[in-house]
């Protein structure tokens, strides 16, 4: 994990055995201004955006919102989880394991005194798995590119939003009062002015269809002496994101090309964020603190890490190239801070949901029974005892899949923030991100301090050396300033915080000062949801049966069936 540079006369990077004369080093000043220069400019944005891109995607429910509300006939998609969420052993765990790949490839490259080999190997492994990553990346920029051609809603210059809605074909809008009025002369899905350009009642028609065929999603099933084996949905967007993940890196496979070697990196990283993450603020920084001690002794105190990132060409790494050099940055740099700055943007996402609760108070029931003995008979006595409680309420979920394209139709030009009734836009994709905000500026502080101190000893240097404090330490200064030390330190993303039905003891001045027990939430699955779940069950086990044994056929029965059932929308009445 190293930051490094060609030196300005082209030569090589220095070992740390032979380190540069101090009169052949540039002066601060020169290596200050040359941070101006393409190549570093890149490395900085292109680390940035990566982590933007990464974080924003692996946003999901926090635990402080409730599950979407269903619109009928749709499914409930399950909550994404990661599919490993960093524990406290791991700060020990992934130094260690690290350090052996380090130095397994180290010795390698040297008994073979030829990286070819490795080269070849790794690109041959890595064009496989580059494919999950190619093909998610893919398909979360497919989706916000449906979402721009195909909104949900849009807003006019003087800020009215107009809601399309698919099911009746027709764009409406919503008064003050919540009734809804449907718009005359706009039976179009385009919004703005592209609704203006559609005239006749085919186009319209084909441009609904179209829309629903590229949001909605395709049943493909395969049975098998009429049983079904595999029956599952799917959207337009995942079938091309496996044929653009497939021809990328089939091309990077043939070419080595060092553009898409970058693209493949990125993907990589992407879909990492989507897989990884500490449970909590606390693991995060115990995490990134032991692979900071890892990279500092890789880089200043052996010659494995550099060794290894300048002979192996494969997609590790980021490399930017330029007429007076080249920078490279390790993915790591990018993946082990940007893991800790994604759990600061869902923990930005889990306070703007907490802040809409509302405490809903509760009368609830205590009956006691007492006996007592008299002379003649044994007398039992009933106290009934109501007291008020309060019952946590959450905020229904807004996914974010489909909102970022409400969020251009709706933000009007020269603003940076949709207009004040596109509160799903908002909700998904506007909320106030403080903590993310801050660990983006310690992150930039941290990549300009790393190739500063590189160009002025030119010398490869430990990027997390300078990372590390820098988002760490911006996140844990933003918690003390804003006085919310104790809910980052008390917020978790292992389950335990995900509760419905909780009664909750509140202060004179309506604050939340004890919370009661609360049935904990399986995957997101609340009682609306549950029934939710068991209606689109029934309609689809009854489907299956009608599919898998059809009646009043008996004498013919599927042997063998694979079927891809497109959407079609049913043109209203």
């Amino acid at each position: 994990m190293s930051s490094q540079t060609d030196s300005p006369a082209g030569a090589e990077v220095s070992s740390p055995s032979t380190p540069v004369p101090n009169e052949m080093r540039p002066p601060p000043v020169f290596a200050f201004a040359r941070l101006l220069e393409p190549q570093y400019l890149l490395v900085v944005f292109s680390a940035l955006g990566i982590i933007w891109l990464g974080a924003h995607g692996s946003l999901r429910r926090p635990p402080s919102a409730a599950p979407p509300k269903l619109k009928k006939g749709e499914k409930r998609r399950e909550d994404e989880k990661f599919v490993e969420g960093l524990v406290a052993s791991d700060a020990i765990r992934y130094p260690i394991m690290l350090a052996a790949v380090l130095i397994g490839l180290y010795y390698l490259i040297q008994w073979l005194q030829d990286p070819t080999i490795i080269n070849r190997a790794l690109r041959g492994y890595i064009s496989i798995m580059a494919i999950a990553g190619v093909g998610a990346l893919a398909g979360d920029s497919l989706d916000n590119l449906t979402s721009l051609v195909f909104p949900t809603m849009w807003a006019d210059s003087n800020g009215l939003v107009y809601y399309i809605d698919p099911d009746r074909r027709c764009q409406y809008v919503v008064n003050k009062s919540g009734e809804e009025t449907i718009v005359k002369g706009k039976e179009t899905p385009l919004p703005g002015l592209l609704s203006y350009l559609v005239s006749s009642a085919a186009s319209r028609r084909y441009l609904w269809e179209l829309r629903h065929l590229i949001t909605g999603e395709w049943t493909v099933r395969l049975a098998v002496s009429g049983k079904s084996l595999v029956k599952f949905d799917l959207r337009a967007t995942d079938l091309l994101r496996f044929t653009i993940a497939g021809a990328f890196t089939l091309a990077y496979h043939m070419t080595a090309w060092s553009a898409l070697s970058n693209l493949v990196s990125i993907a990589m990283c992407y879909v990492t964020f989507m897989m990884l993450s500490p449970t909590s603020f606390p693991i995060g920084t115990m995490v990134l603190a032991s692979l900071f001690v890892y990279d500092v002794v890789m880089v200043f105190y052996t010659p494995y890490m550099i060794t290894v990132a300048k002979n192996i060409d494969a997609p590790i790494k980021l490399v930017f190239t330029s007429a007076k050099g080249a920078s490279m940055l390790g993915l790591g740099d990018i993946v082990v801070p940007g893991m800790l700055m994604g759990l600061a943007l869902r923990f930005d996402l889990f306070q703007h949901y907490q802040r809409q609760t509302k405490l809903e108070p509760v009368e609830l029931t205590t009956e006691s029974k007492s006996q007592t003995s008299p002379e003649d008979a044994t007398v039992t006595t009933t106290t009934t005892t109501k007291t008020t409680q309060h019952r946590r309420v959450k905020v229904p979920y807004v996914d974010t899949r489909g909102q970022w394209g409400n969020r251009f139709w709706t933000t009007r030009l020269g603003r940076l923030l949709p207009v004040p009734e596109a509160a799903d836009a908002i909700a998904a994709t506007a909320f106030p991100k403080p903590y993310f905000y801050a660990s983006v500026a310690g992150y930039a502080a941290g990549m300009f301090v790393t190739l500063t101190v590189m160009l002025v000893s030119n010398h490869g240097q430990p990027a997390l050396l300078y990372l590390v404090p820098g988002v760490a330490g911006s996140l844990w200064l933003t918690g003390l300033l804003r006085g919310e030390l104790g809910d980052m330190w008390g917020y978790t993303e292992d389950g335990s915080m995900d509760t419905v039905d909780v009664v909750v003891k509140v202060d004179g001045e309506g604050r939340v000062v004890k919370e009661g027990g609360g049935e904990k939430r399986d995957g997101g699955s609340g009682e609306a949801e549950g029934e939710g779940e068991a209606e689109a069950k029934g309609v689809g086990e009854a489907a299956d049966e009608d599919e898998d044994e059809p009646r009043g056929a008996p004498s013919r029965r599927e042997l063998f069936l694979f079927s891809v059932t497109a959407p079609r929308a049913a043109a209203p009445a």
